[in-house]
């Protein structure tokens, strides 16, 4: 189950939220070595962590994080267009049904075939919940890696301008436009698989 939280009143306001950000901690900064804040030592989270933010948590049977990304609006501050608009040849795009999507995060106590499993339910449960709320379209900033895994999914993405080393890190932006027919484009690419949405109970966003 992918459960959808949005634009809780607390960030931690519920156990989903508390794993998820242990695991972006795990990820991002143990793991990739991000110089981004941690709140007691345990969590990740930064100033887009507000009460703007929506979150896709993939859940295991027992409750456990599997994966998650957080999703901003971009007509508010956003990683693209606020931290690396310079990675756009043009303006970051910015509209009402245009979300950024930032922290996908794969939990690394996973296999290998676990994680994998994780992404392709992830980037569907993307998907579906862009089409079920009116987004056309994704933007995201990612390095080399992952950019070139994503553009390979088979769904209508493309750059945003020209990678550059930022930081020490070759980063580049995209755009992924997102339509009734992306399910059967990842589906092609054997990306694509069923998962359910679920959205919190507003007592425990509160």
């Amino acid at each position: 189950m992918v459960l959808v939280v949005e634009r809780p009143h607390r960030p931690l306001a519920s156990q989903a939220l508390v794993r998820m950000f242990e695991a972006r901690k795990r990820v991002f900064v143990d793991l990739l070595k991000w110089d981004v804040p941690v709140l007691d030592g345990r969590y990740e989270m930064d100033e887009f962590d507000d009460t703007h933010a929506v979150y896709l948590i993939l859940l295991g049977d027992q409750g456990e994080h599997l994966a998650s990304a957080r999703l901003l609006e971009t007509c508010r501050p956003h990683i693209l267009g606020d931290l690396f608009p310079s990675l756009c040849a043009a303006e970051p795009p910015r509209a009402p049904a245009i979300l950024e999507i930032t922290r996908f995060c794969l939990d690394p106590s996973q296999s290998s075939a676990q994680r994998l499993r994780s992404r392709n339910r992830l980037v569907s449960a993307l998907v579906d919940y862009a089409l079920g709320r009116g987004i056309a379209t994704y933007t995201g900033v990612a390095e080399m890696g992952w950019l070139q895994q994503i553009l390979a999914f088979g769904w209508r993405c493309r750059p945003l301008g020209i990678p550059r080393l930022i930081n020490g890190k070759m980063l580049g932006a995209l755009s992924i436009d997102v339509g009734p027919d992306t399910p059967a484009l990842l589906a092609c690419a054997g990306i694509h698989e069923p998962v359910a949405l679920a959205s919190m109970p507003e007592r425990e966003a509160a």
